[in-house]
């Protein structure tokens, strides 16, 4: 029942977060905080919920599926730090038909980052992923500080990378966020009319409590059950045989 327990926070999560960010598309991406072994039921539920895609083959297994997602800031450190240089060797070897999506705040400077990965990549980038850290303003956000929160992945960068981006002529390319997206964040995002095409959404998703137990609350058909936790009808459930 542990499991089932687990499974079932992960699941109700996953779809409060999609409800809120409809249209737009959500990508489950707590698998940093999940043992694999449990990544299987996390991620199926997960998937049930509506996420259009986990982040480990693990998670994808029950469905018989790949994880999905974009150049991890690892690659980036593996090249000193060059966003560029990983998303080209990240090119090199990924499947062309993969969309590829790439990390732009390894150096908290997501505009001129997206801009350069985008000259370098041209058609092949699908999109630039925005994973700033709540506790860092961005460098185009300094400047325009001073009637909101700059901290993280704000409403203000968005845009500032998306202005940027059409701009210099890369209105196809799309933008992902990550970073502290809860229920609530996605719901201001989506009042702002913020222009995000698609959310990773993490460790929010393990939150919160969902207690329950399967208790024995009948003996030979009679009552049989702890003061307290006796049976109870529910309409919701159908007997499985």
């Amino acid at each position: 029942m542990g499991r089932a327990a687990s499974t079932t926070r992960v699941g109700t999560n996953t779809r409060r977060v999609v409800e809120a960010a409809r249209p737009k598309e959500v990508m489950f991406f707590p698998a940093r905080h999940d043992h694999w072994l449990v990544q299987t039921g996390d991620g199926y539920a997960a998937h049930i919920a509506g996420a259009i895609g986990v982040s480990t083959d693990a998670q994808a297994s029950w469905w018989g599926t790949e994880g999905v997602g974009t150049v991890p800031h690892a690659l980036i450190a593996a090249y000193g730090g060059d966003s560029v240089l990983a998303t080209r060797k990240f090119a090199e070897h990924i499947d062309p038909a993969v969309r590829l999506v790439t990390l732009v705040d390894f150096e908290n400077d997501c505009v001129a980052t997206s801009l350069r990965v985008a000259e370098a990549l041209g058609q092949r980038l699908y999109g630039v992923r925005i994973d700033t850290s709540e506790m860092l303003v961005d460098r185009s956000v300094v400047p325009q500080m001073g009637r909101f929160r700059p901290t993280g992945v704000c409403p203000q960068l968005v845009w500032n990378v998306r202005q940027a981006l059409d701009a210099a002529g890369y209105d196809r390319v799309r933008i992902v966020v990550s970073g502290g997206f809860t229920v609530d964040k996605i719901q201001e995002f989506t009042r702002l009319g913020v222009p995000v095409d698609a959310y990773g959404v993490g460790s929010s998703l393990f939150q919160g409590r969902f207690d329950f137990t399967a208790d024995v609350v009948r003996r030979e058909g009679r009552p049989c059950a702890k003061v307290g936790r006796e049976y109870r009808p529910n309409p919701r459930l159908e007997r499985v045989r």
